[in-house]
């Protein structure tokens, strides 16, 4: 008689969520020296059980970047679900601007894992193309965003907050921010209901 396949417990899928934010600092922090035992310390784990997971440092910084734009990507649902559209992108902006301080963190780290032939980026854009989208849907419900924009090019206005961001201050951060929310909402308050932002035709 066939057996069920074992779940993963519980316990297990919070070490490994545990090991790989712990990971993700560790390499924003030091690049790809730190020794992964040193990691698995931190996060509570044996040793062990990170190589098992994860057989390479290599594989460890991938699985970490990945984990981190999940759970950004993951937080626009609960957003939407507690914010107008316009305040939940202010809201998620920021968390994608600590995403890609993170991610600047690693760049060394990741450029490593690109050399050994991996792609830690293959599914980013489709991530943050969906999140992006769910923002701009629940604007066009509600009335909060701009209709004529889509995703793609929301997308390249906060990679170029993103880049600004690592050369400027904090005051300029949120300037830009507030140049961006200005973008995603210009003329609203003044289109008519049901109006899609185009001209009518005579």
């Amino acid at each position: 008689m066939a057996t069920a396949p074992r779940r993963t417990r519980s316990d297990a899928l919070r070490n490994r969520a545990r090991l790989l934010e712990v990971a993700a600092q560790a390499f924003a922090e030091d690049g790809l020296d730190t020794a992964p035992a040193a990691i698995a310390q931190r996060a509570g784990v044996g040793v062990g059980t990170l190589y098992r997971h994860f057989p390479t440092r290599e594989a460890l910084v991938e699985a970490a970047y990945q984990h981190q734009l999940a759970r950004v990507c993951e937080t626009v649902a609960e957003l939407v679900a507690r914010h107008p559209a316009a305040e939940a992108t202010r809201r998620w902006v920021a968390h994608f601007l600590d995403y890609a301080a993170a991610k600047s963190g690693m760049s060394a780290a990741l450029d490593a894992v690109v050399a050994s032939g991996a792609d830690p980026f293959a599914d980013s854009l489709t991530l943050l193309t969906g999140a992006v989208g769910t923002l701009l849907d629940a604007g066009a419900r509600d009335g909060t965003l701009r209709t004529d924009l889509t995703p793609d090019l929301v997308l390249l206005l906060m990679g170029g907050i993103a880049y600004s961001v690592r050369h400027g201050t904090p005051a300029q951060a949120g300037r830009l921010v507030d140049l961006l929310m200005d973008t995603l909402t210009k003329d609203v308050a003044a289109r008519p209901a049901g109006s899609d932002g185009e001209a009518d035709l005579p």
